[in-house]
């Protein structure tokens, strides 16, 4: 009988990364530990360690040490673990894997966040910086218009099989006269402009220098593949807020109609019928009176509310779905 030979396997480090995501004045805003002399910037993460009971646990323990910010609510994301990895990835070349395990942590408002203010060696950033084209609430022609001529371009240079796939797929994720903007496509729109050459990531993980061309509006690039992490906690929150109320996690207590609408907004990046929306969060009994006013609207005083918790276990899918408006000012 013949002994195959043994399989040599690599070695496998586990990453953990959070993406921490707040609303600060109706800008959604991403936890990032501020870039060195030379590099990017980082969203939070650390290896899972021996001293760490669960994978949840390692991951909090990585944003507090890095960022001094404890966190609420958190969910699994995806796992990460591309062989090919980013040029800038400290493994890269070691000779083993690395798997990243990403999460999705949702924070209240600033000026009101559980524990202590983040460590100065972090920042905020709105995730717009990031993912410009994906924020629709003011008017998108300046990007749309650039993005279409560069898509369409690639598109042109693809071998004869290859053009109507490649402006098939710009149109599906990017939209038309023709076909609907989907706010849940942030990952793949992303995923698209990396493949065309047209984020700076793609020719620094192919070891090549950015074309300058490529770097004007293309958006805030990220360390390793940190800005394809981010891309996916936008699209899955996005899907998120239509079935599930964690919208209310990036809200303080208690709020105003106006403002769960700007937060909704902000995630989504489209601007809602305010009628629709109104009308969307009574049907669903998502919120209930608290008896107070809040002064400082600039306005009428207006009804501060609170989220309905019983909602939960009286529907399946309690989450915010609404219309979005034509135009990029609130309605």
């Amino acid at each position: 009988m013949t002994l195959e030979p043994p399989v040599t396997t690599s070695a496998v480090a586990v990453d953990l990364t959070a993406v921490v995501i707040a609303v600060s004045e109706d800008t959604p805003v991403v936890l990032v530990r501020r870039p060195e002399a030379g590099g990017r910037a980082a969203l939070p993460a650390g290896p899972l360690q021996a001293e760490h009971g669960t994978l949840q646990a390692g991951l909090r323990s990585w944003v507090e040490r890095q960022t001094d910010l404890g966190l609420g609510y958190v969910e699994q994301l995806y796992t990460f673990g591309d062989r090919s990895r980013p040029a800038d990835d400290p493994a890269r070349g070691d000779g083993g894997r690395r798997l990243s395990i990403a999460y999705l942590a949702l924070v209240p408002p600033l000026d009101t966040a559980v524990g202590r203010a983040p460590d100065p060696r972090t920042a905020w950033m709105p995730w717009y910086d990031a993912f410009p084209w994906e924020d629709l609430r003011s008017d998108p022609e300046p990007w749309r218009a650039r993005l279409r001529s560069a898509l369409a371009a690639w598109g042109s240079a693809a071998p004869k099989g290859l053009k109507a796939a490649r402006t098939e797929r710009v149109r599906l994720t990017f939209g038309d006269e023709s076909s609907d903007w989907d706010a849940e496509r942030a990952l793949e729109r992303y995923e698209l402009l990396y493949e065309a050459g047209l984020v700076p990531e793609a020719a620094w993980d192919a070891g090549q220098t950015p074309a300058t061309e490529v770097l004007d509006g293309a958006g805030r690039p990220l360390a390793i593949d940190h800005r394809r992490i981010l891309a996916t906690a936008v699209s899955r929150l996005r899907g998120k807020i239509k079935y599930r109320p964690v919208l209310f996690e990036l809200l303080p207590e208690t709020f105003t109609l106006l403002r769960l609408q700007r937060t909704a907004e902000a995630i989504s990046g489209v601007a809602l019928h305010k009628p629709n929306f109104r009308r969307l969060v009574a049907q669903q009994g998502l919120v209930e009176d608290t008896g107070q006013m809040e002064a400082e609207t600039g306005g009428r005083p207006a009804k501060l509310v609170r989220f309905r918790r019983d909602v939960i276990s009286e529907r399946p899918a309690p989450g915010v779905r609404a219309t979005a408006t034509r135009r990029g000012s609130y309605p």
